[in-house]
């Protein structure tokens, strides 16, 4: 009996390894790194550098903005995201590709858009701004790189998907 739970322990425990490998596959493999940023209104929030292919080399910034969004109407357009997603911070000058749209992640929503900019290094990156709500607050990110923009895009919202970033941004929202 004591051996047939063991092996039915290994089994589960192979399959949970399997499930969390195959999250991590679709979410790109991201480094943590410091908060690039000086300080600012916001407390500083989390960094990543993607080190897998596809995105290789990207980085994600990501931060709660408490009390800053619009209680009835969430994130409303475009122009709120271009103001609110931390692009600023990155370079002054970036422009927006495309209309942005509506999307959801981790049980918020909010809108997504597309922007070219220019680095302080004379360099052309792509970016996606997200901005969504959960009540009156807001959950900011900005996924940027040399890399192809929907590549960049389809890491950062899967890792943004998996459960340590789901409970973190949770807390991060909660004031924890």
């Amino acid at each position: 009996m004591r051996r047939a739970m063991v092996v039915a322990a290994v089994i589960a425990l192979g399959a949970l390894s399997g499930a969390r490998a195959d999250e991590t596959e679709r979410a790109g493999r991201w480094q943590e790194i410091a908060w690039p940023f000086p300080r600012d209104g916001w407390p500083a929030g989390r960094a990543f550098r993607c080190i897998a292919d596809g995105c290789d080399g990207a980085e994600l910034y990501i931060r709660a903005k408490r009390g800053f969004c619009n209680c009835d109407t969430g994130v409303a357009d475009d122009d709120e995201v271009d103001r609110v997603t931390d692009l600023d911070l990155i370079s002054p000058r970036f422009v927006p590709a495309a209309p942005g749209h509506l999307i959801g992640v981790a049980a918020m929503q909010g809108r997504i858009r597309h922007y070219g900019l220019d680095m302080p290094d004379g360099a052309r990156h792509a970016a996606t701004g997200l901005a969504l709500s959960r009540r009156c607050d807001l959950l900011v990110a900005v996924a940027q790189g040399p890399g192809e923009a929907n590549a960049v895009q389809s890491a950062a919202l899967a890792f943004l998907e998996t459960e340590e970033m789901k409970q973190w941004m949770a807390a991060a929202l909660d004031g924890r």
